[in-house]
């Protein structure tokens, strides 16, 4: 038998026992208690391993001429970067010798002096704080913790005052709340007899108007009390001053109470634990927040707390932690579904007359961070990219209902089944017109659209045969005092064989385009249904004003959450296979017309026969056959793979979601403060002429504005700067009528809401 050849023309090569690799150029090597360093070859040091100051010193000139970096040195030699940096500031400034010093502080030597540690006692005992004690004597605030410790001193325990409360203290004539923030508990007469006029937020047990503070800018009492357990929520404590920035503000305040997000907040909510800013004030501060176009918790820090604090009845605003805090805590009780759907019952009973077409859309919110998340498609960049979706019901104004988050990007078709069921949950058994876009097509969801009691209004999609320009009439309708015309065809269309009856309604533009609208209402005029459909475009500006004004798509948090490992996502295997099949498809066509192209162009005097055609051109057939083989062979396998797979199969990372429940809750708070500012929008619409085109506008300046706030026994007076020009502060000057109509209660608090604004 012959001997077996080896075919391995690089047979693993091993360095040698003690060798080393810094990088491509240096090696070291260690052996007999020696050890080398050598660059490019060159020997650059050689010491023995008991020698330290040598061994820094090669360390320092590798780094230092250039011939390696920290990392790879470091790594080499067993120390960490921080010690070679280390020896690189020694040698700079002290040389070999710096080298030579032994590692830390000389054994046995004190750090500090006798009279020294004598003196840090004494500090201490004063209360001087450490960092203090050690900025004064100028060492680190380490040393002198561990030089109290060893010398075993203990802080005094404190001596708990006691804090006097006074059920006869009586409140002050210029402040808001009654100072009485741990009475005892009323009797059962005093509780029966108590003043209505109180916030959402009173309970029997405890008057959340009370506060053991008589000085707005000074509220240590209350938070003493909060720091102790015993106030959930400081109450306002108001002072009169002139020209407070922002505290325009405060006209939503009686639309934000009659929306009813605090009452639906405690109900869900309750409390968020003892604290100064509790569920109230927070709840207040975010709102308030969107309205003054405070995009994130961060913006905080261009304004002053106490500026915030006057609007708010506090001695200073909560800063950015402290209501990032907050939201993580509201956000832990996982409750904001509940919470929205709250609202949206508060909403359907306030303005159900608004509610007999609902408009449907998903907005897609691009996702950048570093976790793999399910993709979408971005219409406005055309690209499919890792995103979360949300879908919004908004009525017919234009104003949110409610919103939901897509599981895995789902599309419309699959998720507007479930919306409907809440919307049915919502409004009971009225007949609701649902609107949406070419993104809920699909005749099968219509028939379960129509059998869920609801009718349907959607552009239709796909092939359709055009209709004859003969069959379109002009039909008009009249709108908020104008006049809008349509070129309409009106006809009756069945799908799914026969088996689904709808209504088509087509619109021809001027240059010939047609747009086929279905609906499942006959009752409507055609003219209707085409301006039902084209108002669609309110739930797209709606979004586009959200996000630039609201940030509706800024991330409220980092963090992620496990996802469902079992959810089916398009195969990557089966879609490179498809790629290949695609393109073998395509080198088959191209083979094939140069084929046809020859054929074509054949002399018949050079070549009479077929056979002498395919023999001059015997290398292309050939190719044609290698071509049709290959692509056979590619869709025999991908005929074999699935088009779709677990997601767990396609990748090795972890299968997670951007945790949801903060950003729904941001949402929310959004869409709250966006319902107030329609509803100002409405009550000054009668007043302004320009309400159309700048009515937004008008609202987002006077809430911005400055304003006065002054105090009496019962009444907290908000009075306005003057807006820009007459007419817009005749305008407001309305709506503050409206609004002192509306006897709002400030939360919190038993002052009633008093509006004016100055005019001049």
């Amino acid at each position: 038998m012959a001997n077996a050849r080896n075919d391995d023309l690089f047979p693993d090569a091993r360095n040698p026992e003690g060798t080393c690799v810094i990088n491509e150029r240096c090696l070291l090597r260690t052996q007999d208690g020696y050890r080398v360093v050598s660059v490019s070859g060159i020997v650059l040091a050689q010491y023995a391993l008991t020698d330290r100051m040598a061994q820094a010193h090669a360390m320092v000139s590798l780094v230092d001429q250039g011939w390696a970096n920290q990392n790879d040195v470091a790594r080499s030699f067993g120390c960490s970067v921080r010690t070679l940096r280390r020896h690189q500031r020694r040698f700079e400034e002290s040389g070999l010798a710096g080298l030579g010093k032994d590692r830390g502080y000389p054994r046995g030597r004190a750090r500090l002096a006798s009279s020294r540690r004598r003196l840090v006692q004494q500090l201490k005992n004063k209360g001087y704080a450490q960092r203090e004690i050690a900025r004064r004597i100028g060492v680190s605030e380490n040393a002198v913790r561990k030089l109290l410790r060893r010398l075993g001193w203990k802080a005094a325990s404190p001596v708990q005052t006691e804090f006097s409360i006074s059920d006869k203290a009586a409140a002050h004539p210029k402040l808001s709340g009654s100072v009485s923030a741990a009475a005892p508990s009323p009797s059962p007469a005093s509780t029966q007899s108590a003043d209505p006029n109180l916030s959402a937020f009173s309970s029997v047990a405890k008057d959340p108007s009370a506060t053991q503070d008589t000085d707005p800018a000074d509220r240590r009492a209350d938070r003493l009390l909060a720091y102790l357990g015993l106030l959930d929520d400081a109450a306002p404590l108001f002072g009169s001053s002139r020209s407070v920035p922002r505290a325009a503000v405060l006209l939503a305040l009686p639309v934000l109470v009659q929306s009813g997000v605090f009452e639906c907040a405690q109900k869900i909510y309750g409390s968020i634990g003892p604290a100064f800013y509790g569920l109230r004030t927070s709840l207040l501060t975010l709102l308030l927040m969107a309205l003054w176009r405070i995009k994130r918790p961060e913006g905080l820090k261009e304004h002053s707390p106490a500026d915030l604090g006057r609007v708010l009845g506090l001695d200073r605003a909560p800063e950015v932690k402290t209501l990032r805090r907050k939201l993580a805590r509201l956000a832990a009780h996982g409750r904001a579904a509940e919470f929205g759907r709250a609202l949206a019952q508060r909403r359907v009973a306030q303005r159900g007359a608004a509610l007999g077409f609902l408009y449907v859309d998903g907005h897609v919110r691009v996702y950048h961070g570093k976790y793999r998340l399910p993709k979408a498609h971005v219409a406005q960049m055309r690209l499919s990219m890792p995103a979360t979706s949300n879908y919004w019901v908004n009525d017919t104004a234009g104003d949110p209902l409610f919103v939901v988050t897509a599981e895995a990007n789902a599309n419309l078709v699959k998720m507007l089944p479930g919306i409907l069921k809440q919307v049915r949950s919502l409004v009971g058994q009225r007949r609701l017109t649902v609107v949406f876009d070419r993104g809920g097509y699909s005749p099968k969801l219509f028939q379960q659209v129509l059998s869920a009691n609801f009718d349907l209004l959607t552009y239709r999609k796909g092939r359709y045969p055009r209709i004859p320009q003969k069959c379109f009439r002009e039909y008009r309708t009249r709108r908020d005092g104008r006049t809008i015309t349509y070129m309409l065809a009106d006809q009756p269309v069945r799908l799914l064989k026969g088996k689904l009856r709808l209504r088509q309604v087509t619109r021809r533009m001027e240059n010939g385009h047609q747009t086929p609208i279905l609906t499942s209402r006959p009752d409507l005029p055609p003219a209707q249904v085409a301006y039902r459909m084209f108002e669609r475009w309110r739930q797209e500006n709606f979004f586009k004003y959200l996000a630039e004004e609201y940030a509706l798509d800024a991330l409220a948090e980092y963090a992620v959450v496990p996802d469902d490992p079992t959810r089916e996502v398009p195969n990557p295997l089966w879609a490179a296979v498809d790629a290949k099949f695609h393109q073998a498809q395509a080198d088959l066509d191209r083979l094939q017309a140069e084929y046809g192209l020859e054929a074509f162009t054949n002399l018949e005097g050079e070549r009479p026969s077929m056979r002498g055609f395919k023999t001059a051109h015997g290398k292309l057939g050939q190719k044609i056959c290698n071509a049709v083989q290959r692509f056979m062979q590619l869709e025999k396998r991908r005929a074999t793979m699935p088009r779709r797979v677990p997601v767990q199969k396609t990748t090795d990372e972890r299968i997670v979601k951007l945790a949801p429940e903060r950003k729904h809750l941001t949402n929310l708070i959004k869409m709250v403060a966006y319902q107030a500012e329609s509803a100002l929008l409405r009550i000054v619409a009668s007043h302004y002429r320009r309400v159309n085109d700048e009515g937004r506008t008008l609202i987002q300046s006077a809430l911005a504005s400055a304003a006065d706030i002054e105090l009496t026994n019962q009444e907290l007076r908000v009075t306005v700067a003057p807006m820009s020009s007459a007419h817009r502060t005749r305008a407001i000057a309305a709506l503050c009528e409206e609004l002192n109509r509306t006897e709002t209660i400030f939360p919190g608090s038993r002052l009633r809401l008093s509006y004016a604004i100055r005019t001049s």
